[in-house]
């Protein structure tokens, strides 16, 4: 899985409600109070890691087997405890092909850690009475608007907190070589007057992870302040932590010193700007020796050395837990985030991902236990979530489970309330299905599928301990949930439910195509041709599949993948023309084609049902149709026979009933390999 995934990278992802959303409700914002979760409520204190020869011990090996399992050439890694550096050092290359070491002054993109700095520089503009958390945002836009379909105000705290609603949390993702050069960035006020998001949830009730809330945030403090936001960071932030090697801005001596980005076969990639000015959601380049600095002005609660940065109250509410899975489950605060609480071991923890392509990093922060630790290494794995669960249980180990977990009966007549199809709010190629068989709610998604066990009512466990949240809406009905396990991708965002609309006048109840048909008119990829017709029989024409295999691929709501998705689905199909009928052998490659860039679950070589077709295909068509038929995905009217073979009818034009059965077979939730028939 490409570019996209890659940029999920770690928690890059980068991560991360309902009517349970907030520990501060709205009329307390400014107070600053909140409540720990359960998980958090009897910390055990420790020493931390305070001594430098015990830490490198621990570090160094750790470092050694995990930069080589994940094929990573170089790494920086700091440790604070107590107001003091214990540990700063780099491991590995810079540069591998010119033998430049890691060291605390390298610098690196650290992503997406960008948005704890502008929840702080927000939280200036709080102390200073500039900006409030409670207010609607449109004040602080310039004259901007941002359409709002739900009759609920937008607020700071609801950006700031992953939880906006807007529809394109990702539209901000705009990402090449060409944008090192600064001048060819957009300013954000030219970028959001012509790509404002609309709010389509209402805010405060959907955790998803947020870049545009964040870029707007920055936006924001530009204009409560007349001030472009890098240089207010400049002015407020990074000067007063002396921090002399962060910017927002590919300076020539930041370049010079900066670690070389690789991909994922481990060759040099060129490294990457952002389309967008400035860049609040994930424009700082940084050093270890700087983020050391941050990390223990976070630690004394705003102040550095003998300076203010912030207001301890703004400090406490930034790691406060503010959003919620279940109430022993926080997911986010201001600015930070908790995934894979799990490793957290009962501690409050609150971390913060980072991914720009070929560089991740990860910022860990344990305040009651005044300790925080910081990595930057150079390529897109997920070797930062390793370390930080290593890191975990060797220094704040889990205290001992006094059981198992209790489980309760689900009854069919209960479970009704949780069954159905569920699309993630950030990633919409994310689908997933829940059904119940024998006594169990059924998980089923594009990753495989989950036996889940009821805990109690709206929360559940899968076989591995992860944990699945269902959540509310204002109504009070089952509307989302959350997936905390990080082998899948639902992590950085609620899922939403997808009602089925009223079927269709022509779309036998009973037919084979009935299933796929409702499904993608749920999710508004494929409705109605005329009225309340979904016409079955009427052709497509190469425009017409083109445009809705792009909506059912999933990845629309990312400029960069949508241009590489846009630009690739035609490849090796002669004579492309948006007029022409489409036939069955074009739309099987068109699909392949996408499905190449991002396959959920790609079929083993070793499980893949050798095709042989009867009919002719063209040269250009034959393999995308033996890869499709290999899993499955073939329309009700098509099957393999015993021996492997298959009559696909490749030149016949394409219905768009079939249309509807490889779309939903190919990337919906139930995108897995199908035995052969």
């Amino acid at each position: 899985m490409k570019k996209a995934i890659n940029k999920l990278g770690i928690v890059a992802i980068l991560l991360t409600s309902s009517t349970m959303i907030s520990a501060c409700s709205q009329q307390s914002l400014e107070a600053g109070k909140s409540k720990p979760s359960e998980s958090t409520a009897n910390i055990q204190m420790t020493k931390g890691p305070n001594n430098k020869k015990e830490i490198e011990s621990f570090a160094d090996p750790l470092f050694e087997e995990k930069m080589k399992e994940f094929n990573v050439n170089g790494s920086s890694f700091v440790v604070v405890h107590d107001g003091k550096v214990v540990v700063n050092k780099g491991y590995g290359y810079a540069d591998k092909e010119k033998k430049i070491p890691v060291t605390k002054d390298t610098v690196f993109q650290i992503g997406s850690v960008t948005k704890t700095f502008t929840a702080l520089a927000v939280m200036q503009q709080v102390d200073k009475g500039k900006l409030k958390l409670d207010q609607d945002v449109q004040k602080y836009f310039g004259g901007l608007q941002m359409p709002n379909q739900t009759g609920k105000p937008l607020t700071l705290f609801d950006m700031l907190t992953y939880t906006s609603g807007v529809d394109f949390p990702d539209l901000t993702n705009i990402t090449g070589p060409e944008y090192i050069n600064n001048n060819n960035s957009i300013p954000m006020k030219e970028f959001f007057s012509k790509h404002m998001p609309t709010v389509v949830r209402p805010p405060g009730e959907v955790y998803t992870y947020d870049n545009v809330g964040f870029a707007l945030a920055g936006f924001a403090v530009e204009n409560a302040t007349n001030t472009p936001f890098s240089k207010y960071m400049e002015k407020n932030i990074f000067k007063p932590l002396d921090m002399k090697s962060t910017s927002m801005s590919f300076t020539p001596d930041l370049l010079e010193k900066m670690a070389t980005p690789y991909g994922p076969t481990g060759d040099p990639i060129p490294a990457s700007g952002s389309g967008l000015r400035d860049t609040p959601q994930g424009g700082i380049l940084s050093t270890a020796e700087d983020i050391s600095k941050y990390m223990i002005m976070q630690l004394q609660k705003g102040k550095f050395k003998d300076k203010e940065i912030v207001s301890k109250k703004s400090l406490d509410m930034m790691h406060a837990y503010q959003v919620f899975d279940d109430k022993t489950i926080p997911v986010a605060t201001i600015g930070f985030e908790t995934p894979f609480n799990e490793f957290a071991n009962g501690q409050h923890v609150v971390i913060k991902g980072g991914s720009m392509p070929g560089h991740q990093s990860l910022l860990i922060l344990v305040p009651e236990q005044k300790t925080a630790f910081f990595m930057s290494y150079n390529n897109d794995s997920k070797m930062s979530i390793d370390i930080y669960e290593t890191l975990m249980d060797h220094y704040f180990p889990a205290k001992k489970n006094e059981g198992k977990t209790s489980y309760l009966p689900l009854e069919e007549k209960e479970a009704h309330k949780y069954l159905g199809l569920f699309q993630n709010t950030r990633f919409a190629a994310l689908r997933t299905h829940f059904t119940y068989e024998n006594g169990n709610l059924v998980m089923e998604s594009g990753f495989g599928k989950q036996v889940l066990k009821m805990i109690h009512p709206l929360l559940f466990e899968d076989s591995e301990g992860s944990k699945v949240a269902f959540k509310k809406n204002s109504a009070g009905e089952i509307a989302y949930f959350h997936y905390n396990s990080p082998k899948s991708l639902d992590f950085v965002a609620d899922a939403q439910r997808f009602n089925n609309k009223p079927p269709f006048d022509d779309v036998p109840q009973k037919g084979n195509y009935r299933s796929h048909i409702d499904n993608l008119h749920a999710l508004n990829i494929m409705g109605a041709k005329t009225g309340n017709l979904f016409k079955p029989m009427d052709i497509m024409t190469q425009g017409e599949f083109a445009d809705t295999l792009l909506l059912a691929y999933g990845w629309n709501g990312f400029p960069d993948d949508s241009k590489e998705a846009r630009e690739k689905v035609m490849k090796g199909i002669p004579g492309y023309d948006r007029a022409t009928p489409i036939t069955r052998q074009v739309a099987a490659t068109m699909i392949q084609n996408l499905k190449q860039i991002h396959d959920m679950k790609p079929i083993q070589p070793d499980k893949a049902i050798k095709v042989k077709l009867l009919d002719a295909a063209d040269d250009w068509a034959i393999q995308s149709i033996q890869a499709l038929a290999s899993q499955g995905i073939l329309d009700p009217d098509t099957s393999i026979n015993a021996d492997g073979s298959i009559t696909f009818r490749p030149k016949d034009l394409l219905l768009r009933q079939e249309a509807s059965a490889l779309l939903a077979l190919a990337f919906g939730y139930h995108a897995l390999p199908n035995k052969q028939q």
